[in-house]
């Protein structure tokens, strides 16, 4: 059975180093869901993460079964943003729109997700799954920086990265975006890998 490493293929955008720097993000695709409010004690934020690894996983066994490859689940994404994103702070988490999204192979086709949609629905109510959108993220040029820690440390890390963009003639642009490569249930805080994002644009416009 062939096997495919995502994360590998994709390392400068998976597991960048402890420093900012700056990368092209190519247009991905990927299942999204979007709501509203603070994710530490949001019902439909849960649902949204539920919802969204049901189906990668039904997907993920259903190509290892049709077609024999077999591939990682990709890392749960979320992208955060207020309508004034000079406004953005880690303090209101309240105020806070989301988009959680996991990207998806380029042999995941529309039709394969509507049948791992349909799938899902049969073995559990989850109404979110009825949000989900499949869909190409463009984020072109950002920057980003591997941070290691806990989610509510992260403020010198995004001020970091924030100072980075301004010392490298850019303005930022777009939604705050972090990939959590591990899993708060099972990981010390201290020990938490994610990669924080930000798109960023030339300072002239």
């Amino acid at each position: 059975m062939e096997k495919r490493d995502l994360k590998k293929d994709l390392a400068h955008l998976y597991n960048p180093p402890k420093r900012c720097e700056l990368v092209q993000v190519p247009p991905l695709r990927f299942l999204m869901l979007d709501g509203h409010g603070n994710p530490n004690n949001n019902p439909v934020y849960q649902e949204a993460v539920e919802t969204l690894y049901a189906l990668v996983y039904t997907l993920k066994f259903a190509v290892k079964k049709s077609v024999g490859l077999d591939y990682g689940v990709m890392p749960l994404e979320g992208l955060w943003s207020v309508p004034d994103m000079n406004q953005f702070s880690l303090e209101d988490k309240d105020a806070w729109d989301w988009t959680m999204m996991i990207m998806q192979p380029e042999w995941i086709s529309p039709e394969m997700v509507e049948s791992a949609s349909a799938e899902v629905r049969r073995k559990k109510k989850l109404l979110a799954l009825e949000q989900v959108r499949f869909e190409v993220y463009d984020e072109g040029l950002a920057a980003q920086i591997m941070y290691l820690g806990a989610y509510a440390d992260e403020g010198p890390a995004i001020a970091m990265l924030h100072t980075f963009i301004a010392e490298q003639g850019y303005e930022r642009r777009g939604k705050h975006h972090e990939i959590y490569l591990g899993d708060p249930r099972r990981t010390a805080p201290e020990k938490l890998k994610t990669v924080i994002r930000q798109p960023v644009k030339g300072a002239e416009g």
